[in-house]
């Protein structure tokens, strides 16, 4: 009963936290600067996976007198 229960909320747990992600990738650059290209003439590039944090709308603070 104890594992099913832990199976369960480790589930659960993993799923609610899981925030979106995007994919972002930068051209790879040489020592002057260029543009580095592979055999093909394709650009190469450097990708890593970033997570999106929703933004939050708070009220704006009142000044003092």
């Amino acid at each position: 009963m104890k594992k099913i229960l832990l199976a369960v909320g480790l589930c659960v747990s993993l799923f609610a936290h899981s925030a979106e992600t995007t994919k972002v990738c930068v051209d790879v650059k040489d020592k002057s600067g260029q543009v580095v290209k592979d055999k093909k003439g394709n650009v190469k590039q450097n990708c890593k996976e970033m997570k999106v944090h929703k933004k939050l709308d708070g009220t704006k603070v009142p000044e003092k007198k």
